[in-house]
């Protein structure tokens, strides 16, 4: 695999909630299996998927709706690389490459994480700084990029 081939093409999403632009709160999700762990949705690119299908799929595999408007995307791929204790689960891949986008909740949205195959336990909307608090440190500087954007866009 050539290095590029290493990180797995994954799309995320930082959502607003219905209320927005007016209150600026982040959707955020406690993941199932690991503990005290809160992100944002996220999930794999099938092969042959656009990105913007996989948003819409992944938004309805992880928080049970994909009734959303889509404000703005992240205007390149951005990647991380997998602790060692999630790399042995996701061989050949050493990280993911990302395509962020920033979502607001429609007004007749449900959000459902008791999904098929449910990869949450909990969430909450929180601020943006509460955001990164609460993030996991192998994906902060991910999350600070990307959040940062959108403050330089006037858009968070």
């Amino acid at each position: 695999m050539t290095e590029k081939e290493l990180y797995r093409p994954n799309v995320a999403m930082i959502i607003v909630s219905r209320y927005y632009p007016h209150k600026k709160e982040i959707f955020l999700a406690q993941r199932n299996d690991l503990i005290d762990i809160w992100q944002f949705p996220q999930g794999g690119i099938d092969s042959g998927e656009e990105v913007r299908e996989a948003l819409f799929r992944e938004l309805l595999e992880e928080i049970g709706t994909d009734k959303v408007e889509v404000i703005a995307e992240f205007p390149e791929w951005i990647s991380y690389d997998f602790p060692p204790r999630i790399a042995q689960s996701m061989k050949p891949f050493i990280g993911q490459k990302q395509r962020y986008f920033l979502v607001k909740l429609q007004e007749d949205a449900v959000i459902d994480i008791k999904t098929e195959e449910p990869e949450f336990i909990d969430y909450k909307f929180v601020s943006v700084d509460e955001a990164l608090n609460l993030s996991a440190s192998f994906k902060k500087d991910v999350y600070t990029s990307v959040i940062n954007y959108f403050k330089e866009e006037g858009l968070l």
